[in-house]
């Protein structure tokens, strides 16, 4: 090996951040929606279902409005003198579903005007703006291709995305949660479904029938091998 290698090499090593354990967990709490006039947009998420957390007024030119979406742990926030950024500057805000036709349906239901489901034509990560979109959600419903969007009255632009199995390391393989019972009700249908086409015979009666669709769940979420 050169010199030129070996000086290569060490300046490669020590340019690489060393692995280090983690102390301080980082929880993405919210993201600031520039509008242009706030009631509107309280009552357009109002209108969704959003769970106001608050509406906190000081002054003629502080006010700051929290919305939760059903199911996050993250918040979206907007109001007066909280900051600088032209109204819809805010664009790919994405809300994560297990089913997105029916998350669809409730959104128009509420008064959303959503775009009709697309999916990438040249994989699962959709393109800026509407370049490469194909009617329709994913071949075979692939988790994370399918997609539908919307915009708040300003134009800060939404997406939603179904995933129903997680990819390898996007989860995390200790937990697993729900948002909520139909989120749980939706995963259990998916278990039943491959439980199905896997060819098993366990009834509700048989000891194993909890425990294959358990472990079929819980590894669904975490993105590793589901079970046969």
């Amino acid at each position: 090996m050169s010199d030129t290698q070996v000086l290569g090499k060490t300046a490669a090593t020590q340019s690489e951040p060393q692995p280090q354990a983690r102390t301080v967990d980082m929880r993405f709490e919210f993201i600031v929606l520039p509008v242009s006039d706030v009631d509107r947009a309280k009552n357009f998420y109002a209108g969704l279902g959003w769970k106001l957390d608050m509406d906190f007024v000081r002054g003629e030119d502080f006010r700051v409005i929290q919305f939760t979406p059903p199911g996050s742990p993250a918040s979206i926030i907007f109001g007066r003198g909280i900051t600088t950024a032209e109204p819809g500057a805010a664009q790919s805000l994405y809300l994560v579903v297990s089913d997105i036709e029916t998350a669809r349906a409730e959104l128009l239901a509420r008064g959303a005007v959503v775009s009709a489901l697309f999916h990438d034509a040249g994989g699962v990560f959709h393109h800026a703006g509407s370049k490469g979109r194909v009617d329709g959600p994913a071949p075979e419903r692939r988790s994370y291709g399918s997609f539908a969007s919307f915009a708040d009255p300003d134009g800060n632009g939404w997406l939603l995305q179904e995933v129903t199995t997680r990819l390898p390391g996007h989860g995390n393989e200790g937990d697993t949660t729900f948002s909520s019972s139909m989120e749980l009700a939706g995963a259990l249908r998916r278990a039943r479904a491959a439980h199905a086409e896997s060819g098993k015979r366990l009834s509700p009666q048989d000891e194993d029938w909890p425990m294959w669709f358990a472990e079929y769940v819980v590894r669904e979420q975490a993105g590793t091998p589901l079970p046969a």
